[in-house]
């Protein structure tokens, strides 16, 4: 007798399609909570100090295969990065790339600014309560405590119960003690002068650990006193203007602003070590500490994620005293091209090539140098505060008997004193479009803001947007000036930042490594999107002053 089957064979096909359907599910469900974060062993943060976009693209086709190249070619290029406040300078850049927030919100106004709540003059970074270590100087006496909110940095401490590391170092303090964050292990920067030393702050700790304590004695800051020649052949560099002009400043000693530059003081080696800063071997000593805090501190060496913030601080100091077409400024980035190779070479060796994940971004961009732009027709020049100076003091005396109600001019933004606006029983609004009507018939401002109109609208594009986002309505002031695109308040040899302006705002945005696309974007990214985009891959709490976006595109 034939035994029937209990399924016909519909109902097995059914049967079938329902099982795998299950299991399909199953397999989404998994993949869907393992891309929840990803967790790579070390996140590396690197800023540039005064990088503009165009350096990535002007100078490519020097660069080797595995520096800027790797980032461009492997990882996640937003070639339409911005800054979306001013003042652009170093505090505040470092802060807003490592708070994903603006000046409005975490404070760091400017490098320096007046204080108006204590009527002094601060710095980001100094702290009189804290004391050096490593130095008998007083360059160490810093902490974040001016930062008002937490970092990137911070909430990966935070959210790791304080067991995943952070170290931050960076040729300037404030280029290490920003990005570190309130609750880093360690920051570090260079102390130059007759020492060259790396140093810190008992905010951090007590004394250098040992391994500081040998690099420093290990002659690596003398070994970089020596004569800055050029990387590669000085004719092949067509993409820079000549190497003898009058737009670049000297080292002193200097007859000519030429290659090669081999001055008593930069070759002496027993002093002057501030001069290295000044010089491409400033980002190579930065590289070969950041490699020895790698190894040292065992940073990636364990599950938990560690953070890594470095600055190159040298591309600042070369660009202040050259200029944004100079030869210096092309072979500083051939030369720290070489160094992003050397780091990325011991991450993959100490960390493993697909176990950490780093970003690479500016502080701020650069202006071309006026007075070159002068000489191209092009509209540029200087502020001439001096003949400035008479008009605006016989304005004020005129109109309000004293030149003592402006109380200070810090950051291109005048202070009122609010007490002499009361005696004289004027409306403190009615003070700030006065005066800023006064000085917008000065030839060199394009525009003027008041305080008033930063705290009554909402601006969302163009220039207010960039003032409103800059304006800390505790710290900032009452009549902001922005100067005429190419005009810049700073010597006649050697480009600047500071203000709105595109070419300040211009920088770049690279992503490479665990958990990044491959790829680029046109779309406008801007600088607090940086922090909220690691936090996302990370699966990790935004920074507490979070206002930036996370970039969708970068993340796998």
């Amino acid at each position: 007798m034939k035994i029937r089957s209990l399924f016909s064979f519909p109902t097995f096909i059914l049967a079938l399609l329902i099982a795998f359907s299950v299991n399909s599910q199953k397999r989404d469900k998994t993949e869907e909570t393992t891309q929840i974060k990803v967790s790579p062993k070390l996140v590396v943060g690197i800023v540039v100090d005064q990088m503009r976009y165009d350096y990535l693209t002007r100078f490519y086709e020097h660069y080797g295969d595995d520096g800027f190249k790797r980032f461009v070619e492997e990882g996640y290029n937003c070639k339409n990065n911005h800054f979306n406040y001013a003042p652009t300078s170093t505090g505040p850049g470092h802060t807003s790339v490592y708070t994903g927030t603006t000046p409005a919100t975490h404070g760091i106004i400017g490098n320096n600014w007046y204080d108006k709540e204590n009527d002094i003059d601060v710095y980001c970074a100094s702290d009189d309560t804290y004391n050096s270590v490593g130095t008998a100087s007083d360059a160490g006496k810093m902490s974040p405590h001016r930062m008002t909110v937490t970092t990137i940095t911070d909430e990966l401490r935070l959210h790791t119960q304080m067991r995943g590391k952070t170290i931050a170092i960076a040729l300037k303090d404030r280029g290490a003690v920003l990005p570190g964050g309130h609750t880093a292990n360690a920051a570090y920067w260079f102390h130059g002068g007759d020492e060259g030393k790396w140093i810190s702050s008992t905010y951090y700790m007590n004394q250098l650990p040992k391994w500081v304590d040998d690099f420093n004695s290990s002659g690596k800051a003398q070994s970089y006193k020596k004569a800055w020649t050029t990387l590669g052949d000085i004719n092949t560099y067509l993409e820079s203007g000549p190497d003898n002009n009058g737009y670049e400043g000297l080292f002193q000693d200097e007859v000519t602003p030429t290659f090669p530059h081999s001055t008593p003081n930069l070759l002496d080696k027993t002093r002057d070590y501030e001069l290295i800063k000044a010089t491409p071997y400033g980002n190579s000593i930065t590289t070969d500490f950041a490699i020895e805090a790698l190894k040292q501190e065992n940073l990636g060496k364990d599950a938990i994620t560690d953070f890594l913030a470095i600055s190159f601080s040298s591309t600042d100091y070369v660009g202040h005293k050259y200029g944004v077409n100079s030869k210096e400024i092309q072979d500083t980035y051939l030369r720290l091209d070489e160094d992003l190779a050397r780091l990325f070479k011991a991450l993959d060796k100490n960390v493993g090539k697909e176990e950490y994940t780093v970003f690479l971004t500016a502080d701020h961009g650069a202006v071309e140098v006026p007075s070159y732009l002068k000489d191209q027709r092009i509209p540029a020049g200087y502020v001439d505060y001096e003949t400035t100076q008479t008009k605006f003091s016989e304005f004020l005396k005129f109109k309000y008997g004293t030149e003592d109600i402006i109380k200070n001019f810090s950051n291109l933004q005048f202070f009122l004193d609010d007490k002499i606006v009361k005696n004289l029983d004027l409306e403190l609004k009615n003070v700030q479009e006065t005066i800023a009507l006064e000085l917008l018939s000065y030839d060199y401002v394009d525009r003027v803001y008041t305080g008033y109109q930063m705290w009554q609208n909402d601006y969302t594009s163009g220039i207010p947007y960039i003032l409103q986002n800059g304006f800390n309505q505790k710290r900032s002031g009452d009549i902001l000036l922005v100067l005429k695109p190419g005009t810049a308040s700073y010597g006649s040899t050697g480009s600047t930042h500071g203000s709105p302006q595109v070419y300040d705002t211009h920088c770049p945005l690279l992503f490479y490594g665990k958990g990044i696309k491959q790829g680029s974007t046109v779309a406008r990214t801007e600088i607090p999107d940086i922090a909220p985009t690691i936090a996302t891959l990370l699966g990790i709490s935004f920074p507490s002053g979070n206002t930036g976006q996370p970039i969708a595109e970068v993340l796998e």
